[in-house]
């Protein structure tokens, strides 16, 4: 079967992909698809179609919908689905399994598992006979390596002859699974994925890298046939224990794919380095001659990584057959994200340019993905958002939409984020004291988290942080910083916000895309007998802000408070909930609500609560430790209860909020609700301390002048994108050094 062409100038398109990962641990199965939802929504489809994509990487896993005998085969999910992808014009490339070892009765190192798999495959090509692209089984190679070199997944072997049948088991299942595909639809097409990867090494280690460099397109190879006895790593399958008859069975029944697909991540790129001692804190690999480290090459080669225009066009010219990047997503903040995957893009485009015929980029975890951050081994529920933010009442749009539909559109993608490269591109990637040069030999590198050129560039449109002196301003520069946002951090004297004619000339000047006010008033009970000034910080500077950054098309973000709210309710206050503030300080936050959203409706208001962080010596959680390590008693309230906040989850959360686009009221706090006293006492457990010197005074034995709400927690009908207040705190444990030696009052 042939397949046309590409031309230089066909562009490339955009395909979607959900994660589907359905893989086994022990006795236990991780389906990401129930995880995110996606199977109850079938309205997800027409919000990917809004996208732009062609083409659907469509999972009808094998696993899922036939756990026993065909006979009992539950098809009613992927009808409802297919049909509305048929309904919506958009391509399915059925997948059947991705990751996994199959249902319960069988496994990767079953020899039976080929010939099942190609029995489910018959029916799958029955049902859906107008369905023409299939990845019968998702990254080989990978899912052989992850479950029996690597013992991660089952069935949990660690050597090298359970990695090669279950390698050579997947794709023969493949050749069985498309050759009962195409008894059916003979112009069924073979789309199948493997990772786009590269590993880099020393000299001493350049024989291993040389072998790792051959393995990486063994399943592309097997199933074209081109494994004998000139293969590089012939010899390997022969000492590893495989026969030769397995391997040349492959050459008698050819499958060649008619698309190669390439997932391409941060991760694919690795260096391999036998200096064990420069890497402190690795984890240690070998190969039986050699122990090594095995890390991202972009932390460590002085030239970074060779990129996905580099990648693809050597693959095209091994291959010669049509590519394309089927998974493209980055777990990480939202600008490192969209960097991302413009950067593969481009690099995409650039191999076409170059004369590899590209096809497709994949917009993979439309829906973003669940612990793969431990390689899906545990459910801990650590969820990065893709496309979109599944957190929401419905999966809500990230900037990634935006990013999604402007390539789609043929449009040239324009955000200020977008200016600055991301960090596999700044020197901030090298993040031991060296760099590895061509020939193995190290360069020093200087660079120190928390310095940057970034700040203040003028070349680029910076974000302009108020409130330079206040813990919130300077956390959130310390986060531009290291999320590589050109930013300047502003104190009073240089801009008044309360004063229109200087924050003109200031914004004029300076010409932020996006103004960050964390400057205000911020005491409480000062506020009492101090009203006019705090009216002016925290009304009037925002109120001016607003209407400034309205008339120059300037993203906005202000600070609220907890306080707003009167703590009559019993459950969380979510955004909607009736304001009733019972201090000056409330009342002057409710104001400034009502005056910016009134100038500027586009604006970014985000309503928080009680921070704490490990920058901040004075917040409450800081002072209660450091009391108990020098073994004093710290009093604190049993009967009021709040939603503490975790400074850099807060700021991350706000940061991602604003390249969002995101507009109106948001409560951000850590998801959980704690008295002031069980706040003391959590924190207190979990850095090892005495948490009896936690001893219980009413709110009203404090005698604060500004009355407070006895029940402030924050929740969101927006969107829940905190983490837990336990998970802040066992970071902020981590992180925070205590030093007991210095007095501070109870709070």
């Amino acid at each position: 079967m042939s397949i046309k062409p590409g031309t230089p100038n066909q562009p490339i398109e955009l395909w979607g992909g959900v994660e589907c990962t359905v893989n086994r641990v022990r006795d236990n199965y991780f389906e990401q698809l129930n995880r995110s939802g996606h199977t109850r929504r079938i309205e997800d489809l027409d919000r990917f179609a809004e996208l732009g994509i062609t083409a659907l990487r469509q999972p009808v896993i094998w696993e899922c919908t036939c756990p026993g005998s065909i006979e009992d085969a539950d098809w009613s999910w992927s009808d409802l689905w297919l049909t509305r992808l048929r309904e919506l014009r958009i391509n399915p490339i059925i997948g059947l399994v991705h990751h996994g070892s199959g249902p319960r009765h069988t496994n990767l190192l079953d020899p039976e598992f080929p010939t099942k798999l190609a029995a489910y495959a018959t029916e799958v090509a029955r049902r859906y006979p107008w369905v023409r692209d299939y990845t019968p089984v998702n990254e080989p190679l990978t899912t052989a390596r992850f479950a029996a070199l690597y013992g991660h997944w089952y069935p949990h072997r660690r050597d090298d002859l359970s990695f090669a049948t279950a390698l050579l088991n997947e794709c023969r299942a493949v050749v069985l699974a498309m050759r009962a595909v195409r008894a059916v639809n003979p112009e069924a097409r073979l789309v199948q994925t493997d990772d786009l990867g590269k590993v880099f090494s020393t000299p001493e280690l350049r024989y291993q890298a040389d072998f790792e460099n051959e393995r990486r397109w063994l399943t592309f190879d097997l199933l074209a046939g081109r494994v004998d006895e000139r293969h590089a790593v012939w010899e390997h399958f022969l000492h590893w224990g495989v026969e030769p008859r397995a391997l040349m069975w492959f050459a008698e029944n050819s499958c060649p794919p008619d698309i190669l697909g390439f997932n391409y991540y941060l991760s694919s790129e690795r260096f391999i380095d036998h200096r064990i001692d420069l890497y402190p804190g690795l984890v240690r690999g070998g190969n039986g001659k050699h122990t090594y480290i095995d890390t991202e090459a972009a932390r460590v080669r002085a030239d970074g990584m060779a990129g996905s225009a580099e990648l693809l066009v050597e693959a095209w010219q091994r291959f010669r057959v049509p590519i394309a990047i089927t998974e493209c997503h980055n777990g990480c903040t939202r600008e490192e994200q969209l960097r991302w995957v413009l950067d593969v893009w481009h690099g995409a485009c650039d191999a076409k340019r170059r004369g590899a015929d590209v096809r497709a980029l994949t917009l993979w975890s439309l829906l973003g993905a669940f612990d793969w951050n431990s390689l899906v081994t545990r459910n801990a529920g650590d969820y990065e958002p893709g496309v979109f933010d599944i957190r929401a009442p419905r999966p809500r749009p990230t900037a990634l939409a935006w990013l999604g539909k402007t390539l789609a559109a043929g449009s040239k993608p324009e955000h200020p984020v977008l200016e600055t490269p991301g960090w596999w591109s700044r020197p901030e990637r090298l993040i031991h004291r060296f760099a590895v040069e061509h020939d193995g030999s190290l360069s020093e590198h200087r660079h120190q988290v928390g310095t940057t050129s970034l700040a203040g560039d003028k070349a680029q449109r910076p974000i302009l942080i108020t409130g330079g002196t206040g813990t919130l301003g300077r956390a959130f520069a310390r986060a531009c910083v290291l999320r590589g946002l050109p930013h300047r951090l502003l104190v009073r004297k240089q801009m008044d916000i309360a004063d229109p004619r200087t924050v003109s000339a200031c914004l004029d000047v300076v010409r932020p895309w996006a103004v960050i006010n964390a400057a205000g008033y911020v005491r409480v009970d000062d506020a009492e007998r101090d009203a006019i000034r705090c009216q002016r910080e925290n009304v009037v500077g925002p109120a001016v802000l607003a209407t400034e950054c309205a008339q120059r098309g300037i993203r906005l973000v202000t600070f609220s408070s907890d306080l707003v709210f009167n703590g009559e309710k019993r459950d969380p206050y979510v955004e909607s909930d009736a304001v009733g503030p019972l201090n000056a300080y409330g009342i002057s936050k409710v104001l400034a609500e009502r005056l910016v959203l009134e100038r500027y409706p586009g604006a970014l208001v985000v309503r928080t609560s009680a921070f704490f962080g490990p920058w901040d010596e004075y917040n409450f959680v800081t002072i209660a430790l450091r009391n108990i390590a020098a073994g004093r008693e710290f009093h604190a309230a049993p009967d009021a209860i709040v939603s503490p906040t975790y400074v850099p989850d807060l700021i991350n959360a706000s940061l991602d909020l604003l390249i969002d686009g995101a507009e109106g009221i948001w409560h951000l706090a850590n998801a959980g609700a704690l008295s002031w006293m069980s706040l003391a006492i959590t924190a207190a457990e979990m850095k090892g301390f005495r948490s009896e010197l936690v001893v219980p005074r009413s709110t009203s034995e404090f005698g604060w002048p500004a009355q407070r709400p006895v029940y402030s927690v924050l929740g969101s009908e927006n969107a829940s994108i905190m983490p837990s207040v336990v998970d802040a705190l066992s970071r902020y444990a981590h992180e925070c050094v205590i030093k007991p030696e210095e007095t501070y009052l109870a709070a």
